[in-house]
């Protein structure tokens, strides 16, 4: 499989769990994709593939789907989680599940079973997260269905992963989606990309910020290249300097 074909497929693969997300008005939340993922996906998804499952979430609940045999997939389980469940984010043997007032952590060691590590209140707001070892990051946004009242990235210590702190709030305008890669952490917010180097991942460092003409509402970062989901389809950044997106073309609809 060439590049190409491998950008096509994971650009097919955001506009579906964008789709199947929020909607723009209370929505486009964010990226990053986690090592033992199959695809790649944004932190706005409502669903992702780790292994052999297949993991999705509606309103309240984790629903969890054999994909071993794709002529034969089965569900196997359904886990209560919460209310206003909005996206999901799988890192290594995690998942990082986001609502409207808190963000869920569960263990895939049995992944047929999931099991709550953790779970973490914050003021209500539409909520994606991304997460890798030691820190989760979070959006939360007003305007929307959900609600919020605040404008913010929000950092969390999760190296004791079953008790999650929150150290840092970053005030913003109105973010959406988030990806990190490298020393770098994309987040939407209107018509800024900001870009925070987290070199020090508690305590990121804002540096110039893309703009442009249209709103940001997701990213992926693949490889050298950052896919961003636009007001009217989806832009490229190359990201070989992870901490100076330089634009390269948009695809529009």
């Amino acid at each position: 499989m060439n590049r190409i074909t491998r950008i096509l497929i994971v650009i097919l693969t955001f506009s579906s769990v964008v789709l199947n997300s929020c909607t723009k008005d209370g929505a486009g939340e964010s990226a990053a994709a986690a090592a033992t993922a199959t695809g790649t996906a944004g932190s706005l998804s409502r669903f992702t593939i780790v292994g052999n499952y297949l993991y999705a979430v509606d309103m309240t609940q984790l629903n969890v789907f054999d994909i071993s045999n794709p002529s034969v997939t089965s569900k196997v389980g359904t886990v209560p989680v919460g209310f206003d469940i909005e996206t999901i984010f799988p890192y290594q043997d995690k998942l990082f599940i986001g609502s409207a007032s808190a963000m869920y952590i569960y263990s895939l060691a049995n992944p047929a079973l999931p099991q709550q590590l953790s779970a973490v209140q914050h003021i209500r707001a539409c909520d994606p997260v991304v997460a890798n070892d030691t820190v989760a990051y979070v959006t939360l946004r007003t305007g929307t269905r959900c609600f919020g009242t605040i404008n913010a990235l929000i950092v969390y210590k999760i190296t004791d992963i079953r008790t999650p702190v929150p150290v840092l709030q970053i005030p913003l305008t109105n973010p959406n989606g988030l990806g990190y890669s490298g020393n770098a952490l994309y987040v939407c917010d209107r018509q800024n990309l900001r870009v925070f180097n987290i070199s020090n991942s508690l305590t990121p460092v804002a540096v110039t910020p893309v703009t442009a003409t249209e709103n940001f509402y997701d990213v992926i970062p693949y490889g050298n290249l950052l896919i961003c989901y636009i007001d009217n389809g989806v832009s490229f950044y190359d990201i070989t300097n992870r901490l100076q997106p330089v634009f390269l073309s948009k695809l529009t609809h």
